[in-house]
């Protein structure tokens, strides 16, 4: 009876047995891979290359006729490879030699091509971006690193999905079947007969297929395998949505370190150490996009008398920052034409025309307004940009360009639009946005409050104050632009609305500038009333998010003399409010004491009761710190009935503003006169007045008060909680110090 001769898999397998080795020790005594080895036992790679075979032979201590055998058996394999599949057709593409990074994706690719042998499309792994993120580069790499895993082959083809005339999916048919060894005189003529013998070929081998810049789901599919071993690795600049059961990576750009460690490996080859620092900017610069990072490494390699720092200071000039990014034949700004120059017309008008957005992103009725369409045609080219990878989408429906993407989209409003139609739209977009934070804010004012009609999208409060965070950017462009444009009216409108708002998002970074237009606009308009409320709020700008009394005194006594030479009363009473907080500030109590007390009267006189709420309650403070904690809780306590007195003509959402912060406020006076047990107690029920009306600053201040209290009552664990709590608040605002302070609390209560 005649036997067979084992296969290299299979002598192998004896001999790991043989020498009482797992696949995990062989592997480690080896340095080959675990997979490599299993796909080599099982069969699918029955030809490794010679070094590898020695070193399982040597991690084996075969003897020498057991090692030339089973070199003898991995040389047929790799012979009978290559004269059973024609080479030259669909090859694969060299790997750059510097690819860095993306290990999160090389490692989910892995995973795609070696899940089970399910039936379907299961072994498909969908690439997709926009143009410059290293789409192909990284499915070329991938495919080289899995190449030992496919005896049978690794075949490429380039599907020109954006190009003018792409591939079509019969003529990529025809290359692969001749690639997997089909002759001409089998070749069938109909389309759908040849994707069946492709699959049928792909069912029976184990094959990687790399389709690269896929155009459309049409083109791709007749390609694709279907249930046995082969796979293939897609990339495309297009979501291709309507492909069912592929597994779908949307690649990013890559993260500053990656950036600046790819960047560095390109510029080694100057065999220079010039960089330093300044590889890290124009990492920075390049935003991320591989392509950005190759052009500008090579532009330096081929011209060693740059310096990376002066080409550094050539891309800080974002006029010109987009024409520096070529090198020979490689031109970000092409990569991103081959994409604009897939769409429609209509949604090239609207990206062009979103370059004119002020902030980094926006939502769709800002770019109806800047694309001049419909809601209706807004979101159809919205949907287009963001398929074709030229913006990107996000939370809660808000969208932003990557920063090349928006500096070509410029390019193109320059290149495409009159000077006349760009300046008439600019003012349009920043109208628009004016208007719209004019509304917002004025939703706050006790004198204008809830607009009749509502603005669509500013429907109630919270929407206001959820429209006027999210756009600060946007309408804070807007402001600069109407300021350096002379349209005082409307700036001065823009930043007296955000009198009350301010108060909500007090830490926010920007008042300073906001309040410091609104002055300049109302000297402009010789207005000195309006101007001495501009000042008033600068101070208040200085005095609450910058902590600069001195600086809040300066700008009082500005207000003051302006308000009083116009004979604006309330901003009188504004200026001697703020002074009484800076000097509060300073120390100087009965100074406070003194000018709150006039403040509180000038505001009652003048009927403004609202304002006359917040300075009782900075007038019971300065009564608080200077000891008289008895007097300091007659005023709460008044304020407090003020603010629960329907018939005060105090406006309610003020009402509903300043309650909390008055029983808080309570609570602090009664621990101070040593009420401990009812000043936890109104202190915890303001708390939770302030998580519904949304208030963090106070309520941090508050939860630090009552953990304190908590301890000093023994109550060791809600104080922790107390503090814990604390420390969340005052991370969500911004305020990092207090935050760790209230950590640490929290962490050495008993």
């Amino acid at each position: 009876m005649s036997t067979t001769s084992p296969g290299f898999g299979e002598l192998l397998r004896h001999h790991r047995r043989a020498a009482q080795l797992t696949l995990e020790q062989l592997a480690g005594a080896s340095g080959v891979s675990l997979r490599a080895l299993s796909d080599m036992e099982r069969g699918r790679s029955a030809g490794p290359q010679h070094r590898t075979v020695v070193a399982l032979a040597d991690a084996l201590a075969l003897s020498e006729d057991d090692r030339e055998q089973l070199i003898d058996l991995a040389r047929s394999g790799r012979l009978r490879d290559h004269w059973t599949r024609p080479t030259g057709l669909c090859e694969l593409p060299r790997s750059v030699d510097d690819f860095t990074g993306r290990a999160a994706e090389l490692a989910w690719a892995d995973d795609v091509v070696h899940a089970g042998d399910a039936p379907g499309a299961a072994g498909v792994a969908l690439i997709t971006g926009a143009a410059g993120l290293g789409k192909t580069t990284l499915a070329v790499h991938t495919a080289h690193v899995l190449r030992p895993s496919f005896p049978d082959g690794v075949f490429f083809v380039d599907l020109y999905g954006m190009s003018p005339r792409p591939l079509t999916a019969d003529d990529a048919l025809m290359q692969l079947l001749r690639a997997l060894g089909t002759t001409e005189r089998h070749l069938p003529h109909d389309t759908l007969e040849r994707a069946s013998v492709h699959r049928s070929l792909l069912r029976e081998r184990r094959v990687l297929l790399v389709l690269d810049n896929a155009g459309s789901e049409e083109q791709i599919r007749p390609l694709l395998p279907a249930d046995g071993r082969s796979r293939a690795l897609v990339t495309s600049r297009r979501l291709l949505a309507g492909l069912e059961g592929v597994h779908r990576l949307s690649l990013g750009p890559l993260p500053l370190a990656e950036a600046a460690e790819l960047l560095t490996g390109i510029l080694a080859r100057r065999g220079s150490s010039d960089g330093g620092s300044a590889v890290g900017e124009l990492a920075e610069f390049c935003g991320g996009l591989p392509l950005a990072l190759r052009i500008v490494g090579n532009r330096l390699v081929s011209r060693p008398g740059w310096r990376a720092a002066e080409f550094a200071d050539r891309l800080a000039d974002e006029e010109r920052r987009l024409d520096q990014f070529r090198a020979g034949d490689l031109k970000v700004a092409t990569a991103f034409a081959m994409s604009y120059e897939q769409l429609a017309a209509s949604t090239r008008r609207v990206f062009r025309r979103l370059a004119l957005v002020p902030g980094r992103d926006f939502d769709a009725a800002l770019a109806a307004v800047a694309g001049a369409t419909s809601m209706e045609g807004v979101w159809e080219a919205l949907d287009e940009l963001v398929d074709l990878g030229l913006l990107q989408d996000g939370a809660s429906a808000r969208y932003r360009f990557h920063d090349l993407v928006r500096l070509f989209a410029r390019d193109r409003l320059h290149a495409e639009e009159p000077p006349s139609e760009r300046d008439a739209l600019t003012v349009t977009v920043t109208s628009w946005l004016l208007r719209m934070a004019t509304v917002a804010g004025r939703w706050f004012d006790p004198a204008y409050g809830r607009p009749d009609p509502p603005e669509a999208g500013l429907s109630s409060s919270e929407e206001a104050d959820h429209w006027l965070r999210v756009n600060v950017d946007n309408w804070l462009g807007a402001l600069r632009a109407a300021a350096s444009g002379g349209r005082h009216a409307d700036v001065l409108d823009c930043a007296e609305s955000m009198d009350w708002f301010s108060d909500r998002w007090m830490h926010a970074p920007h008042w300073h500038e906001v309040f410091t237009l609104g002055a300049e606009a109302a000297t402009a308009l010789d207005d000195p009333a309006r101007q001495a409320r501009q000042l008033n709020l600068l101070a208040w700008a200085h005095l609450v998010p910058r902590d600069d009394p001195e600086t809040t005194l300066r700008y009082t006594a500005q207000a003051l003399e302006l308000a009083t030479r116009s004979g604006a009363t309330a901003q009188i009473a504004s200026a001697h409010h703020n002074a009484a907080g800076a000097l509060r500030r300073l120390g100087q109590l009965d100074e406070a004491i003194a000018a709150e007390t006039r403040a509180a009267e000038l505001f009652k006189a003048v009927g403004d009761i609202d304002t006359y709420g917040q300075s009782l309650g900075s007038l019971g403070s300065c009564l608080r710190d200077a000891g008289r904690h008895s007097e300091a809780l007659e005023q709460y306590l008044g304020l407090w009935a003020l603010v629960n007195d329907d018939r005060s003509g105090m406006t309610s959402s003020i009402a509903a503003f300043i309650r909390p912060i008055a029983l808080a406020r309570i609570g602090e006076c009664l621990a101070l006169l040593g009420h401990r047990s009812e000043a936890i107690a109104k202190l915890t029920e303001a708390i939770s007045l302030m998580e519904e009306g949304h208030l963090p600053v106070p309520q941090a201040a508050s939860l630090q008060t009552l953990a304190a209290l908590l301890d000093e009552e023994g109550r060791g664990d809600e104080s922790r909680h107390a503090y814990a709590r604390a420390a969340e608040v005052y991370q969500a605002v911004g305020d990092i110090e207090a935050a760790e302070r209230c950590r640490k609390l929290a962490s050495a209560a008993p």
